[in-house]
């Protein structure tokens, strides 16, 4: 299974739609290990590009701090689960949380009209 998490600086990226990189991890769920990491830089942010990017990746979860409406209403079109509001770490760190069932997600900010709205957290 894979997830994905956008990052800035190798650590999650609060703007969804506009990070740097996504780590993209392949991980086991029976034995709750990350088999490998890879750091790819996703193609222009554009309404609707970055979910059927990650989607065709094969990504079936995305783990975020903050999203917006269009962009997780295409996810769970397509089957993927959308875990929002998580705290800024390294994507190793925040899947194993996951995981392990120990992830502590707040609220989505993009959900906040004064955090910048949703062009800043993507779609």
């Amino acid at each position: 299974m894979k997830i994905a998490i956008p990052t800035v600086d190798g650590i999650l990226c609060p703007h969804f739609g506009h990070c740097q990189q996504f780590a993209i991890l392949d991980i086991d769920p029976e034995t709750k290990t990350i088999n490998e990491t890879k750091m790819l830089t996703p193609p222009p942010h554009e309404p609707g590009v970055l979910p059927a990017w990650l989607s065709q990746m094969g990504c079936k979860i995305i783990i975020a701090g903050g999203m917006g409406g269009r962009a997780v209403d295409l996810f769970r079109q397509g089957g993927v689960e959308v875990v929002m509001g998580a705290s800024n770490g390294k994507p190793e760190d925040i899947v194993m949380d996951y995981l392990k069932s120990k992830l502590v997600t707040g609220s989505n900010p993009c959900d906040d009209p004064d955090f910048h709205g949703d062009s800043e957290c993507g779609s």
